[in-house]
C-alpha cells in the first residue's frame, strides 16, 4: 500500500498559508511531515486537519496553544463518543440477555 503525499511547498502555495504554519504544527506534533529526497511532504489523510487548522489560525486568528488546546478537546470527544457507542451497544446486548431488563 502506497501512502499518498503532498509536496508542503505546493500545498501551501494553492492554499495561500505560510510553510511556517506547517512547521508550527509538525513542531506542536498536531501532523507528520514526511520528508524524502530533500523535499518535505504531507499525508493526503491529513489535510482535513490541516485545513480545519488553517480555518483556526488564518480566519479565527486562534494561536497554536488555541489549536493545540482545540485539537485534545477534540480527541478527547471523538474518545469518549466511542465508549459511550461500546456501552450502548454492551447495554443492547445485557437487554437481549435479559440480565439488565430494569435499566
Amino acid at each position: 500500500m502506497q501512502t499518498e503525499l503532498i509536496i508542503v511547498s505546493e500545498y501551501c502555495h494553492k492554499c495561500h498559508i505560510e510553510p511556517s504554519f506547517i512547521d508550527l504544527l509538525q513542531e506542536g506534533g498536531l501532523i507528520e511531515v514526511r520528508t524524502e529526497e530533500g523535499e518535505r511532504y504531507l499525508l493526503l489523510s491529513q489535510l482535513p486537519d490541516v485545513e480545519r487548522y488553517s480555518r483556526m489560525y488564518y480566519d479565527l486568528s486562534i494561536n497554536m496553544e488555541g489549536i493545540d488546546a482545540i485539537h485534545h478537546i477534540l480527541e478527547r470527544m471523538d474518545m469518549m463518543r466511542r465508549e459511550l457507542h461500546s456501552l450502548r451497544n454492551q447495554l443492547r446486548i445485557y437487554r437481549r440477555e435479559g440480565i439488565a431488563e430494569d435499566w
